[in-house]
């Protein structure tokens, strides 16, 4: 007998029944999952009742290695074995490595192309830690819930470039996850307020301008969002990749230095301990206006000291300054007012602290929302992304749209970066544009991608290079090559170029290049500006020198073509001079010189051109009559019919390629 197909391939026969998909907020400082049961998102605690993980792994000989509270306790006695910040790590090249605080605090092996911490199980990479942490939360999810996951969306910083994402999706193939996004914290964010915005079922916070200031343990992000009927649109974002709760306690473990005279700790035992006890003043501080410290941070004694809440401020203002800078950067990138911003929402662990808010509040002039417990609140989000991405829909389905933090562009001869997707485009993403060669018969064409924010290549960053081979040997500037940019929803990037008369193809994947260093977006983002005059400058002399030297290509080749045939001595030497001026004009600063030196040579060659085409012209004709030229054009094309000439799409963008 066979089988009745009732439902098809894919979907439940049950309707009670549902994908099991999970939230995870990895974090630099702690760690999270969340699901939505029976409608509802939510933080799961593990056996012992725990909602957060932290995100510390001890690695230990011959075993397996400790996650979370157990890893913490292990790293009293074994700190260089116990790894924390590793996120701070993720997408770096072990020839980067320049975070002072984890070169304080970590021995490193730099052999491979990863920075490896030193363990007692051996060198182990912050992708391994990150996989240890996702492992341990993959578990406690499917204990939670009954059952195998079938994926789940993971959160990263909104400014974690492409090889801090690409860490990410590693590490969780190492735990056996399936990753159905990566998804930005700060959008994570807005999607659980927007369902929830008073944690209790508060109406959605549609047509509003929300700006989701959020400040973890290791990163820090603000985004403006615009939501409205379910579609979280993300209109600019920044962010720094290198501040966050680590850098307030290690601001309070230096003052606990200074108070007993001391200038660096005897072993890092005593600097674990020291991170506790300033970890546990900070949170105190947060609800009193004092706090005794009491440590022992060289093993010689105890010691004491009172810290008022006014001093602990004054500690963390430069961290707080640091932030409002993005703040302000976000409202320019989105064109807004301060005055246009609706809601500010706080994210991240760090937020509670009472200078925060108060200085965001006093930023965007208007009571920040903390409904949301702002630990939970990016897991939640991703929970709910989560189960909509696993088939389990409710009744309001909602779009993300991410953006990309930094412009995408390649490499165009002079040095010059020709823009294809511009930062703060909507994802996911694909744009073209066409390009041609720049010599004779030039038959590959090498493809640089970049990625920032100035005009010349040698001040961005290079993502991947590429040829394209195979392209028909033409006249220079007869190709067309038209070069595609696929950015997906988790922000990665594929890049293909296309010769249309050949067909030839080749395209790229932009893997990590495990490169970028902490901060570097911050920097290259307020380069761009502070230098943007005299980019703009630099740019136009480029280009000018790319002009100037095509001119004297031209001429070189004529004149080596058939120079002598077609101009006398005194002719020659007078052009020759010309080029020369036009050669020496290359090395300077001068635009306007360079312009008239090429205007120069081009005036002083018309007689030379034009003879070159009447030559060309008179052996084309040569032993033909009006009859040939008419019987190979067809009828009514000889006297000037109506049949329009082939010509290059004049609205095409076009840019010439090395």
């Amino acid at each position: 007998m066979a089988f009745l197909q009732i439902s098809e391939p894919g979907q439940s026969d049950a309707p009670h029944e549902r994908r099991l998909a999970v939230g995870i907020d990895l974090g630099t400082t702690n760690s999270l999952v969340a699901a939505v049961r029976s409608g509802e998102p939510g933080v799961l605690a593990d056996a012992h009742g725990e909602t957060s993980v932290p995100s510390v792994v001890a690695w230990r000989a011959d075993a397996e290695p400790l996650v979370g509270r157990a890893a913490e306790a292990h790293g009293e006695r074994f700190p260089l074995d116990t790894v924390r910040s590793a996120k701070r790590l993720m997408g770096k090249a072990a020839a980067d490595l320049d975070d002072s605080w984890l070169e304080r605090h970590y021995r490193f092996d730099r052999s491979g192309s990863l920075p490896a911490f030193e363990t007692s199980a051996g060198p182990r990479t912050a992708i391994d830690a990150s996989a240890a942490i996702l492992g341990t939360l993959k578990s406690t999810a499917e204990a939670t819930l009954g059952g195998e996951l079938v994926g789940a969306v993971i959160t990263v910083p909104a400014y974690f470039d492409d090889a801090q994402r690409q860490a990410t999706k590693d590490a969780a193939a190492l735990a056996g996850l399936q990753v159905l996004r990566l998804l930005n914290e700060p959008t994570a964010a807005a999607v659980a307020y927007g369902l929830d915005g008073s944690g209790s079922g508060a109406t959605r916070a549609d047509g509003r301008t929300v700006a989701i200031y959020d400040l973890g343990g290791g990163t820090f992000d603000v985004s403006l969002l615009r939501l409205e009927r379910g579609v979280f649109e993300v209109l600019a974002t920044a962010g720094d990749t290198a501040l966050g709760g680590d850098d307030i306690d290690n601001a309070l473990v230096d003052w606990m230095l200074a108070e007993a005279g001391l200038d660096e700790l005897a072993d890092e035992a005593s600097r674990a301990r020291a991170k506790g006890v300033a970890r546990a003043a900070k949170e105190a501080l947060s609800e009193t206006e004092s706090v005794t410290l009491d440590w022992n941070l060289d093993g010689s004694g105890q010691r004491a000291a009172t810290l008022s809440r006014e001093a602990f401020d004054a500690l963390v203002e430069p961290l707080l300054a640091r932030t409002l800078a993005p703040c302000r950067r976000v409202l320019r990138d989105a064109e807004l007012e301060r005055e246009a911003v609706d809601a500010v929402v706080m994210v991240g662990g760090s937020t509670r602290v009472p200078l925060v808010r108060e200085r965001v509040s006093s930023f965007f002039g208007r009571e920040v929302l903390t409904d949301i417990d702002p630990d939970e609140v990016v897991a939640v989000g991703a929970a709910i992304q989560a189960d909509l991405l696993a088939g389990n829909r409710g009744e309001d389905d909602l779009l993300l749209l991410d953006v990309t933090p930094l412009s995408l562009g390649l490499e165009t001869m002079g040095g010059l970066v020709e823009r294809i997707i511009p930062r703060n485009t909507t994802l996911p993403v694909a744009r073209g544009q066409e390009f041609t060669t720049y010599k004779d018969g030039q038959t590959a064409l090498a493809v640089h991608v970049v990625q920032g924010e100035r005009e010349l290549v040698a001040d961005c960053r290079s993502l991947a290079r590429f040829e394209l081979q195979g392209i028909p040997p033409r006249v220079a500037g007869a190709a067309r090559i038209q070069v595609l940019f696929q950015v997906d929803a988790d922000g990665l990037l594929t890049v293909s170029a296309l010769e249309r008369e050949s067909g030839v193809v080749a395209s790229v994947d932009v893997k990590p290049s495990y490169g970028l260093s902490d901060g570097e977006i911050e920097t290259m983002l307020r380069a761009s500006m502070d230098h943007a005059a005299d980019d703009m400058q630099a740019r136009a002399l480029a280009e000018r020198r790319v002009e100037a030297g095509r001119a004297l290509e031209a001429i070189d080749g004529a004149l080596a073509a058939d120079g002598d045939e077609h101009l006398a001595a005194d002719e020659r030497l007078a052009i020759e001079a010309l080029a020369s001026a036009v050669r020496a004009s290359l090395d300077d600063a001068d635009r306007d010189r360079m312009d008239e030196a090429v205007k120069a040579l081009e005036k002083g060659s018309e007689v030379f051109v034009e003879r070159r085409m009447n030559a060309s012209v008179r052996r084309m004709m040569a032993g033909r009559g009006v009859a040939d030229i008419e019987a190979e054009l067809g009828p009514g094309k000889a006297d000037g019919g109506s049949a329009e000439r082939a010509r290059p799409d004049a609205s095409a963008e076009r840019g010439e390629a090395s």
